[in-house]
């Protein structure tokens, strides 16, 4: 069992960032890589990107946003609680060496998944320029962990509430447009639609991009197929072939297809969950 040591409440308590105790899966995360957790004995299995690791004190921190019942359960936990499970670390991680100028794209939550991969390329030795955003200001999270991960940040809400009254694509073509052929590589994580539009941006200038794919996923050993994704026009596995893959080369309709496959079960999950809730909080 793994004790949760921090519980922090973040974009207006929709995600929150839990730390804890893994010196097994600390000493040999990377950047990239993921955990697979079960809340109890009865939970189902999700993978979660590790937002940080720290060797020395053999922690990890997992930070997600609550959107179904199993994410509900977690959030339920409080410090000093345990989680029944957790295996790790999964994946490929980022391939990290000097480049030159790298530019760094997240949106909401994918900003956790962003950051470890900055701060590892910011260590490399490149420039790194870092765009994140989100709908509003109260969602955006990780913003000075971002900055001191990078040389430039540029801040993006949809609703104009903060730092550029628009999307990190507008903000990535200026970027483009003003620095050419000293972009060596972007990264871009976040919502599916968001990076599908990064990568056409990055496409115009013949820039080589990596995304994060956030494919359904049961085992994470790639016996299950579950997180199968087309890259290239071959299948691929999240779970042991990535989970980052070529931007310019995966389908993102059928991974946005797949990733809606289980909205009827995982719906009525959460609304018995919360009826649940509800009953015991009025007996």
């Amino acid at each position: 069992m793994f004790q949760i040591l921090s519980k922090t409440e973040l974009a207006q308590g929709t995600v929150v960032a839990n730390e804890i105790m893994a010196p097994k899966i600390a000493a040999k995360a990377r950047p990239g890589q993921f955990v697979i957790l079960r809340v109890n004995e009865t939970g189902e299995r999700i993978p979660l990107t590790m937002a940080d690791t720290d060797p020395k004190r053999g922690t990890i921190t997992i930070i997600y946003q609550v959107v179904g019942k199993t994410t509900a359960l977690l959030k339920s936990l409080n410090v000093m609680d345990y989680i029944q499970d957790i295996a790790g670390p999964l994946g490929r991680p980022t391939p990290i060496e000097k480049k030159g100028t790298i530019i760094c794209v997240g949106g909401g939550t994918g900003v956790a998944v962003l950051h470890p991969i900055t701060r590892g390329f910011k260590q490399a030795g490149n420039k790194v320029i870092g765009i994140i955003g989100a709908r509003t200001k109260d969602l955006l999270i990780m913003e000075d962990k971002m900055r001191a991960a990078t040389d430039e940040l540029y801040v993006c809400t949809d609703d104009g509430s903060y730092g550029h009254a628009g999307f990190v694509t507008d903000v990535l073509r200026e970027q483009l447009t003003k620095l050419g052929s000293e972009v060596k590589e972007a990264v871009t994580i976040g919502p599916v639609p968001m990076m599908k539009f990064c990568a056409k941006v990055t496409a115009e200038f013949g820039v080589p991009t990596m995304v994060s794919l956030n494919a359904i996923m049961v085992d994470g050993t790639g016996m299950c197929g579950c997180c199968r994704v087309s890259v290239g026009g071959k299948t691929e596995f999240a779970c042991v072939d990535g989970p980052e893959f070529d931007g310019h080369k995966v389908d993102f309709e059928e991974l946005g297809r797949r990733l809606t496959a289980y909205q009827k079960q995982e719906k009525e999950a959460m609304d018995l969950y919360q009826h649940k809730c509800s009953c015991a909080a009025n007996q």
